[in-house]
């Protein structure tokens, strides 16, 4: 407090300061700070412009401004670093693994405030996103493909084969991204290589189709398939048909949505995720199309980050006639990424 007894603030804006949720700062250290005229202390991570220490950074920064008194201190963890080296290794070791725009490394350790009203994949991000690559039919013999499932409900509504539908309704589509796993080691470049959209598609007839591809198209090494509702069917099957290591079920949930997604911006970030390009003599008008799609939706993508120490994030394409297909799909590379992928040696016994 200063001299006349009037209570304090005090911002702290530091790195891992995250044992109380933000949200219940007000009632863990107000009643406190009341009762003893107490300093209030506010520390933590900024993560976005709607959180109670975000806020409290700005109205304490007008404070400053009016009367010229420190109450923000920032500790970027190049500061850290310089005390302790090990931790400057460690986050050196986190933006090369997840990329230096990650929100992770720009919130937690370069303390900046993310938009969580912007979209989730800024131009800067989508530019990483392009490879040179031209897209591909089928699999070429030596090359390793991965499949990556989103999967709709069955359309409802169908009479004689035909399709029955409100053309101003929501329809969810099943998107299917395939992927070249390229590069080796621990860490791969995944390349996007084709793209197969269903819209309406009796899942018995989506499932005969997929082993196919899956066997004798692309021969894959891992199918990633949504197993959330209506998908756990399908995977079920997939499963029996193609084998449990082959096949690798991902359920979505507001946890494993947001982990999904920060592993997919962690892919993107380090330069590891690559789309074809485009087919500039529309060879392949369907490919083109497609990625045309997909591109639409990565624009519209928005995400906003729940306060709290699991930093959960909500991300999604708002707009019901976009939808989110191909962009889940592709997303989807994640669960990939968690995968073993170090060269496999036969070891003998002599």
């Amino acid at each position: 407090s200063n001299a006349r007894g009037n209570t304090a603030s005090l911002l702290l804006v530091a790195n891992e300061c995250q044992d109380i949720e933000p949200d219940r700062w007000d009632a863990v250290f107000a009643p406190m700070a009341a009762a003893s005229n107490a300093v209030t202390l506010y520390m933590g991570t900024v993560w976005t412009a709607r959180t109670l220490l975000a806020r409290q950074q700005r109205y304490l920064r007008e404070l400053q401004a009016r009367d010229g008194q420190r109450r923000e201190f920032l500790t970027p963890w190049t500061r850290v670093a310089a005390e302790l080296p090990a931790y400057g290794r460690y986050v050196e070791g986190e933006r090369a693994r997840l990329g230096a725009d990650h929100p992770f490394v720009r919130t937690e350790y370069e303390l900046t405030e993310l938009d969580a009203a912007g979209g989730l994949f800024l131009p800067s991000r989508q530019g990483q996103m392009h490879g040179t690559h031209p897209p591909l039919s089928r699999g070429r013999p030596g090359e390793i493909y991965a499949l990556l499932l989103d999967v709709a409900g069955e359309e409802e509504g169908q009479q004689d084969g035909v399709i029955q539908y409100d053309a101003g309704a929501r329809r969810d589509s099943t998107a299917l991204t395939v992927v070249r796993v390229a590069g080796g080691g621990a860490r791969p470049t995944y390349e996007i290589v084709r793209r197969y959209l269903w819209t309406g598609t009796k899942h018995s007839t989506l499932y005969r189709q997929l082993v196919d591809l899956a066997r004798n198209v692309w021969h894959a090494r891992y199918v990633v398939v949504d197993a959330t509702g209506v998908g756990a069917g399908l995977a079920s099957f997939l499963r029996s048909a193609l084998g449990e290591r082959v096949v690798l079920p991902f359920i979505f949930s507001l946890a494993s949505k947001s982990q999904l997604g920060w592993g997919f911006l962690g892919v993107i970030d380090a330069g590891r995720f690559k789309d074809h390009a485009n087919d500039e003599r529309q060879r392949d008008a369907e490919a083109q199309s497609l990625k045309e799609i997909f591109w639409r939706q990565v624009d519209q993508c928005t995400y906003d980050v729940r306060p709290g120490p699991n930093r959960l994030m909500s991300w999604s394409v708002p707009d019901p006639r976009v939808h989110d297909d191909l962009l889940l799909s592709a997303a989807l590379v994640a669960v990939l990424d968690e995968q073993d992928w170090r060269p496999r040696e036969a070891v003998g016994r002599t």
